[in-house]
């Protein structure tokens, strides 16, 4: 493309298309062309590493092969028809993710994204229990729909309230930033769990319907929480009859090193939600999965949920696609193995930049957190991030270097997709070592 066509183009989307999570009217986007592998290609030719794998969905990489030609054999057949039909790749689809699920999470329900799954989800576990209370975390991201903003944990929920009637918020861990002031989890008797107790008690547990979390906490800083409070959760879920619904949207299919993030703390929840990394990214598709519990309760009880694209025939069959590059692939492995490197090259990073607070990582998902002074932990920026927006000029010095990588508040997210290679993470880590001398630069003398 030449300056006058990008140019016009921008102009377009200056003009014309409502920006998500933006002020309108001021954006000023780069023109992406291309993408393949781990890379994206301006329009002007400059190349950038997308290190956050567009938005924790490209796991596969951009531009596979095997999924194009998948997605085109499947448009020359058939790319929708009814629900009420049965198709053959949404019968392989949910055979070959029944097959990876942990437990008996052998029962598949296709919506078109995450947010779609976690709403649907709510449905089930109240048709299911017959209460109404929905747990969530104050810190937890479930989507931008109107009830899942009433279960996120944070700002974002705010346009959104009072929400649905019937949620409600419980503080879960954040070990670095401990919300009942302990230095660690080995001191603290996991103390958020022992609260969570108290409160299911005061609220009344036969009005709980179901507790939704993520297994590990994604857009709000990649938190990780201790294996007895993952266990405990699902200890008062068995004890009170509560629904454990796992929210997989963005730690599902091999993002955190497993095939789910539940994994990592031997606890099978009853329903898992996931999207994202079912096609990273190649067509829309989201997913509600449960176990035979919940089954075997709607094999009595008609599941009153469905949309248009309902297992859409297209979308299955880049889902298929995606699931053979993981098993041809090995990626599930690499995202542990190469999540490893890229963890001892973050704390490489640590001992070099003070604005660096802490480092949290799991698999090919991590975050950096940063802080004006690390004793305190005072937060370099915080939610509003108005007066320097340093997040925002932390992004365009990355961009500039050609690095693409998520930044807000105080986190830096980095999720590259699960086909990077450690020559390749050497070379984003260059570019972070490089920008990190920015957030340096405003720290308190």
């Amino acid at each position: 493309m030449n300056a006058k066509e990008i140019e016009q183009i921008k102009q377009w989307e200056r003009e014309h298309v409502i920006y998500p999570w933006k002020k309108q009217g001021w954006f000023e986007p780069i023109l992406i062309e291309r993408a393949e592998g781990i890379h994206m290609y301006g329009a002007d030719g400059k190349r950038y590493i997308d290190f956050c794998s567009g938005l924790l969905n490209v796991n596969i990489g951009h531009h596979n092969r095997h999924v194009l030609d998948a997605m085109q054999a499947q448009m020359e057949k058939l790319c929708h028809i009814a629900s009420s039909f049965a198709t053959e790749p949404r019968a392989r689809l949910a055979k070959m993710i029944s097959d990876v699920t942990p437990g008996d999470l052998d029962y598949v329900f296709f919506t078109n994204a995450g947010a779609e799954a976690n709403e649907n989800a709510i449905k089930a576990v109240r048709w299911f229990t017959g209460r109404q209370k929905i747990y969530s975390n104050w810190r937890g991201y479930h989507g931008a729909t109107a009830a899942c903003s009433t279960l996120t944990g944070d700002p974002r929920r705010i346009p959104c309230e009072p929400g649905i009637p019937g949620a409600v918020k419980f503080f879960g861990p954040y070990c670095y930033r401990c919300p009942f002031g302990y230095k660690d989890n080995k001191t603290c008797g996991i103390q958020c769990l022992e609260t969570l107790k108290t409160q299911i008690m005061l609220e009344g547990p036969k009005t709980i319907a179901g507790i939704f979390m993520e297994p590990i906490v994604g857009t709000n800083g990649i938190i990780i929480p201790p294996v007895e409070f993952m266990k405990g959760v699902r200890q008062l879920c068995d004890e009170h009859g509560i629904l454990l619904v796992m929210d997989e949207v963005m730690a599902g299919f091999g993002r955190s090193g497993k095939w789910f993030g539940c994994e990592h703390f031997g606890v099978v929840p009853d329903i898992i939600t996931a999207a994202k990394g079912i096609t990273s990214g190649y067509v829309q598709l989201g997913l509600m999965i449960w176990n035979k519990k919940v089954w075997d309760f709607f094999c009595d009880h008609p599941f009153v949920g469905g949309l248009t694209y309902y297992g859409h025939a297209l979308a299955c069959a880049a889902g298929v696609a995606n699931l053979e590059v993981y098993h041809q692939e090995n990626l599930i492995e690499k995202s542990r193995i190469n999540g490893e490197y890229l963890e001892k090259k973050l704390w490489e990073l640590y001992e070099k930049h003070p604005c660096i607070g802490d480092v949290r990582c799991k698999g090919l998902w991590a975050c950096l957190e940063l802080v004006a002074d690390r004793k305190t932990k005072e937060p370099l920026a915080g939610y509003a991030d108005c007066k320097q927006n340093v997040m925002g000029e932390f992004t365009k010095r990355i961009l500039d270097m050609g690095l693409w990588a998520f930044a807000k508040w105080d986190y830096i997210f980095l999720a590259p997709p699960l086909i990077i290679t450690p020559a390749q993470i050497d070379e984003s880590i260059a570019i972070l070592d490089k920008a990190l001398e920015y957030p340096d630069s405003l720290l308190k003398k």
